[in-house]
């Protein structure tokens, strides 16, 4: 499995405290069957975003975990978030944020009110060469109102992230709900830990998987867990996708004579 969403790197933002900690969630990560994983710390207002900084220490973590025989391949990129100053430095630097400086990009949104240009920031990212990773919407609290929300955003091609946890209940009933919501409907492209330590956000994926391939089937829990991340992972194309249902359909309000007629 290959985990594309993860605060790994210690003392980088709220996940990993320590080197110690960051060497054991990659421990555990591999316990649990995950062979890559992107350091993603937050990009936001809190926390700072250095690039080189965070390189050097994925070299170091990278060397360490090979000194231990832990097989964890580690990659880079970044939590996004969508500030002004993010947007620009963005469109100025599209890889300076992205998944080992390819084309993907995981975005959060703000928990509670979306940004009314939204579908401009994705339209200019695309436009830039970059496709927008939109990460946990089931745990959005404005999107847990309206999910729907997200359609015009995935027809024009922004990708959805899943976190695992929700999956299994562990990040609430609700999000629980429309996770399963999103996973029957076929619009989800991702699973992902988002561990931030090994205890109440622990860096696993094997459960949520096998319930995403018990209860929707397992070609697609190997697409969320292992196709479409090592794509996006080595910047390269995902293959076709599950047809997404209630996705495409004809929006276009009918007349009254064509709701009688059923034309």
């Amino acid at each position: 499995m290959i985990d594309i969403h993860h605060h790994l790197l210690w003392d980088q933002d709220d996940g990993s405290t320590s080197l110690e900690l960051s060497i054991e969630m990659a421990q555990m990560a591999a316990g649990d069957g995950i062979t890559h994983i992107a350091c993603t710390p937050h990009a936001n207002g809190y926390y700072d975003y250095n690039p080189e900084q965070i390189a050097a220490k994925i070299a170091e973590l990278q060397r360490l975990l090979q000194q231990r025989n832990i097989p964890i391949t580690l990659g880079q990129g970044c939590d996004f978030h969508t500030s002004y100053d993010n947007i620009q430095l963005a469109h100025s630097e599209p890889a300076r944020f992205s998944l080992n400086g390819g084309a993907y990009l995981l975005v959060e949104l703000p928990d509670h009110a979306l940004p009314p240009t939204l579908h401009e920031v994705f339209y200019q990212m695309q436009l830039d060469g970059v496709i927008p990773i939109l990460t946990h919407p089931e745990r959005n609290l404005t999107l847990q109102k309206d999910i729907s929300r997200i359609k015009g955003w995935m027809r024009g091609g922004v990708l959805v992230q899943v976190t695992a946890g929700s999956v299994l209940g562990k990040m609430g009933k609700t999000a629980q709900r429309i996770a399963h919501e999103l996973l029957s409907k076929h619009w989800v492209h991702f699973l992902a830990t988002d561990a931030h330590n090994v205890t109440s956000r622990p860096p696993k994926m094997r459960e949520a998987m096998e319930l995403v391939a018990e209860k929707y089937g397992s070609d697609y829990a190997h697409l969320l867990c292992v196709s479409n991340p090592l794509a996006a992972f080595m910047n390269k194309p995902m293959q076709p996708q599950l047809e997404p249902l209630d996705l495409y359909e004809d929006t276009t309000q009918k007349s009254w004579w064509q709701r009688l007629t059923g034309r």
